[in-house]
Order: structure tokens, then C-alpha cells, then sequence
């Protein structure tokens, strides 16, 4: 027998049971309690926010939900007044209609759309057990187009765009929920969305608001909280801080404040450091769409490189940091002069010339998720201080704690798994790791992408202050925000050209009016 839920208001009256009904929820490992009495009460037809700073527990609320994790005795979760059993089983969290999408998708890229979205749901019939391919593909494509999406169901996930791939996500979460029913909970999914797509995103959160459905939003863009939500609940170290807040009634500062327990400091444009004197340049370049791209960056100067998605900014900036192949071009760092188009450029030789590369997707690409903090900090300069048979400790001790130190990274363990620490410390890693090698040239990929606002106040700091010592730094990213308040200058690009340099005192409308062509977006979301 399925336990039920009354729920009773404030005067002692029955009332309509939420959606989503937390009650005492906690969660320890080991001598750590992460969660201590989570609250939250999610309404049908609702878009309910949650915020909190990286490591406050919302990534453990989420497996709690989704039954990756057994929560301490004494909590409850009850979806529209049924109470689920502990740990929540997958089958009786798709009966309820609770579904989520991941942060990164969780996407399989050389599978098509249609197997993504029935991985696992797969209706084998017969006596040989077979899948109908036929009838898996039109139902996904039914899903499609309750979204009002058109996607070739035979196309590979992999080679999709940021928007169709967050759909395919999307339809895989929402293929089993009933008209008028239903819980989604999306745990960072704008986060590779530019303006547009993100704006068509929302466009899809409201069609499913409007069939009845609620939605949960995790999201580290305030504005997005403050914009599309309706209410917001607030986590601060494992505690909800503010619960059910209508969104009507905050604004972003608000947000922070009750996220930090303190006042932060807004970032706002600050005095160039850019010298006279080179510290890198970029010749001939020929990546992707882009064609015979000339580019110097001056010591101290900050550049930024920004369009819509595909555009070619996201070519630049992984050729000029030693990721991808050039078709041709060479880039100069002081008196070494590196072909961005040879086969034989290597790692090493990028490091030698002492250029660093922060890379947007940073647990596929910028961490040992499994080394220490320490090793993750220092790997780039074994080769050149360590010694044949050994790596030396001290030197690794002396950087680790150094930048510990610098970047506020928690916790401050430098044996701890880099896989371990929340996304923005691990983001804290990925940066420190080239910064303690003091570079030429840092080249950042989304440097504050997916992390809290404490971690961008920290990141942006520490940027400000590789200017100021000298290094070149160039900055590819699609957030007008972190652009306006970083750097001197910013080159848009469009079809792989480059159709704008924008400077002076920039602002995020200069640059999102530049971006797109046409007068700033309204703001409002939904």
C-alpha cells in the first residue's frame, strides 16, 4: 500500500497536496552532514527555482530525488500527496511522472536522436524479443512534436547544435509524463545555450508549464531566477535559507546575499593594464569557417572573443590554445613562434612558450578527475622542475598551497580527487594550475560557465590580477556580463568574419546588440 500525504495551511485547513513536497530531508557521509532538513514545495503548473553557491547541496538533493542517494531516516518526499519510498525507485519515480535533465545531457554523441531519447525504454516484442525501429522513431518523433521541434530522428546527438541537443534531453525527460501532471527538473541545462536558444528554451518550459506540468530550475544565472521563475528556494550550506520566495519580490542582489550570508561586492569595470608591448600574436589563422585571422594581444590587455553559437570564436580560441589543428596560421609568444597547423605541435611546446588553456567543458577536458588537487595544480611543470626519477614534493607543496591560498579553493586539501570538489572549485583548479606557471597568454574558455557566484567573484579576481602582472589573456565566451566587466576590448564574430571590435567603457548591451545584429532582447523570459 502507497503511503499518502495531507498537506494542511497555515489557518489548519486541508489543502490541495504540491507537486513536489519535501519534508526534513538530510543526507551525511561519513562525519559530514551535507543536507540538514532540506524543505521545499514545489506547486503544479509552477516554475520553482533553486540556488545556492557550488557544494551547498543541491546536486545531493537532486540524487536524492532521482534515487541515486538514501537520505538519513526521518525525511520525506511525496509527489501530488503520494509519498515515495526511500531510496526512490527509477520505476516508481517514472509512475509519479519526476524526470531530470543533467547539467551535461548525458547525451550518447554517436547514437541518433531516437535511440538517446528511448535509451532504456526500448519496447522489445515477439518472440525474439526485437525492437521495432519503426515504432520507437514515430514515437519520439510524437514527442518532437508536442515540443514544437522539427529534428530528424535518425540524426546523430553528436553532431546536433547546443539548442537541438537540450531538446533531445528534454523529450527523453518528458516522453513519459501524462497531460496535466508531471515533474521535470533541469540541473543546469542552459548552460551552453546562448541568448537566442536560451530564450527558445524558455519557450519550451512554458509550453510544458501550460500542459500542467511543474518544473524545477537549478541554475547559477540569477537573472534567469529572477526573470522566468515564479518562486526560489534558497540553499546555503546543506540548510534552506529561504523557502518558496516569489521571485516578484527579489532581485539578483538579493539572491546573493541570501546565497552567501553576506554582501558581495559587484564587479564593475576597472582601469586597463594593457602595455604598449606584445604579449602574443596570432597570423594567418585558418580554422573552421574563419580565414586569414590577424590578432595581437598587448601585455596586460584583456581580449574577448564572442558571437552566436558556430559562429567561429570557439575555433579561435581552441587553436590558439594548442586544442584543435589549425588548417594554417602561427602564433608568436615572445621569441618562440608555434605553427598552429603542424601535426607535430604539441602540448609540451605550448607549455614551453608558456601559453595556458582553460577549456570550456573542464571535467572532459581540463581535470584528472582522479589525481589530487596537488597533482592536477602542478602537472604542467613536472617536466621542468621536477627530475628524471622524481617530481620533487617541495615545489609541488609550495605552488598547491600558494594557490589554495590565492584562489580560496575548498577544500583546501591539496591531496583531495579534483573529481571530488564542487564545479566551481574544480573550475578554481583548471585556472590555478596554468596561473602558477605565470603565462604569456591565458587563453579562457567560458571561465565562469556552471559556477555560483561566490567562484565568479573569485575566477574574475584572479584574471584581473594575471592582467595586472603582465599576461596577455583572451576571453571566449557567449556571457555579455563576464565580457563587459573583463575586457578591454571584444571582437564579435558572424559566419566565421569578424563584424565588430567593440571598446571603451563596454557595457552587455554593446555587446549583445553587436552579437545579434538587431536592438537588445527583452528581458523577460516567460
Amino acid at each position: 500500500m502507497v503511503a499518502s500525504v495531507t498537506v494542511v495551511g497555515d489557518d489548519g485547513t486541508d489543502v490541495a497536496p504540491g507537486r513536489l513536497e519535501v519534508a526534513q530531508l538530510s543526507k551525511t557521509f561519513g562525519p559530514a552532514r551535507v543536507l540538514r532538513g532540506v524543505r521545499l514545495s514545489v506547486a503544479p503548473g509552477e516554475l520553482h527555482g533553486l540556488v545556492g553557491q557550488n557544494g551547498c547541496g543541491k546536486s545531493t538533493l537532486v540524487k536524492i530525488l532521482t534515487g541515486v542517494y538514501t537520505p538519513d531516516p526521518g525525511g520525506s518526499i511525496a509527489v501530488d500527496g503520494r509519498r515515495l519510498r526511500m531510496p526512490v525507485h527509477p520505476a516508481e519515480q517514472r509512475e509519479v511522472g519526476v524526470s531530470v535533465v543533467h547539467q551535461h545531457l548525458g547525451l550518447v554523441n554517436d547514437r541518433t536522436v531516437w535511440e538517446n531519447v528511448r535509451l532504456g525504454r526500448y519496447q522489445a516484442r515477439g518472440p525474439f524479443r526485437r525492437i521495432d525501429r519503426r515504432a520507437e522513431q514515430e514515437a519520439v518523433a510524437q514527442v518532437l512534436a508536442r515540443l514544437g521541434r522539427r529534428i530528424d530522428v535518425n540524426e546523430l546527438a553528436g553532431t546536433l547544435s547546443a539548442e537541438d541537443r537540450a531538446t533531445i534531453a528534454i523529450a527523453r525527460a518528458m516522453q513519459d509524463h501524462r497531460p496535466g501532471g508531471g515533474l521535470i527538473i533541469f540541473d543546469e541545462s542552459t548552460r551552453a545555450l546562448g541568448q537566442v536558444a536560451r530564450g527558445r528554451f524558455f519557450e519550451l518550459v512554458r509550453s510544458l508549464i501550460v500542459s500542467g506540468a511543474s518544473v524545477l530550475l537549478i541554475s547559477h544565472r540569477l537573472e534567469e531566477i529572477v526573470e522566468a521563475t515564479d518562486r526560489v528556494t534558497v540553499l546555503r550550506d546543506g540548510e534552506v535559507v529561504e523557502a518558496g520566495l516569489d521571485t516578484r519580490d527579489v532581485d539578483e542582489a538579493a539572491l546573493t546575499r541570501l546565497m552567501l550570508g553576506r554582501h558581495l561586492v559587484t564587479h564593475g569595470r576597472v582601469d586597463s593594464h594593457a602595455r604598449d608591448d606584445l604579449a602574443a600574436s596570432v597570423r594567418s589563422l585558418s580554422v573552421g569557417q574563419v580565414t586569414g585571422l590577424d590578432l595581437d594581444i598587448r601585455h596586460g590587455e584583456i581580449v574577448g572573443l564572442t558571437g552566436l553559437m558556430g559562429s567561429g570564436f570557439e575555433e579561435v580560441a581552441e587553436a590558439v590554445g594548442g586544442a584543435r589543428r589549425a588548417e594554417s596560421g602561427s602564433l608568436t609568444v615572445g621569441d618562440r613562434r608555434i605553427s598552429l597547423a603542424s601535426r607535430r605541435a604539441s602540448t609540451e611546446e605550448f607549455v614551453r612558450a608558456r601559453v595556458g588553456y582553460v577549456p570550456e567543458r573542464r571535467l572532459d577536458e581540463g581535470l584528472a578527475a582522479e589525481m589530487s588537487v596537488a597533482e592536477n595544480l602542478t602537472l604542467p611543470r613536472v617536466r621542468s622542475r621536477g627530475h628524471r626519477f622524481r617530481t620533487g614534493r617541495a615545489w609541488q607543496a609550495e605552488e598547491t598551497a600558494a594557490m589554495i591560498a590565492k584562489l580560496d579553493i575548498k577544500p583546501p586539501d591539496p591531496s583531495a580527487p579534483a573529481g571530488t570538489l564542487s564545479g566551481g572549485n574544480q573550475q578554481k583548479v583548471v585556472l590555478a594550475k596554468w596561473l602558477a606557471g605565470q603565462p604569456e597568454l591565458l587563453m579562457l574558455r567560458e571561465p565562469t560557465q556552471a559556477v555560483d557566484v561566490g567562484a565568479r567573484h573569485d575566477i574574475i579576481d584572479a584574471i584581473r590580477a594575471a592582467a595586472r602582472a603582465g599576461c596577455g589573456v583572451l576571453i571566449a565566451s557567449i556571457d555579455a556580463a563576464d565580457l563587459a566587466v573583463l575586457c578591454d576590448r571584444v571582437l564579435v564574430f558572424r559566419d566565421g568574419t569578424v563584424t565588430g571590435e567593440l571598446a571603451g567603457n563596454l557595457g552587455q548591451d554593446d555587446i549583445i546588440h553587436a552579437t545579434f545584429g538587431m536592438s537588445p532582447p527583452q528581458k523577460d523570459l516567460l
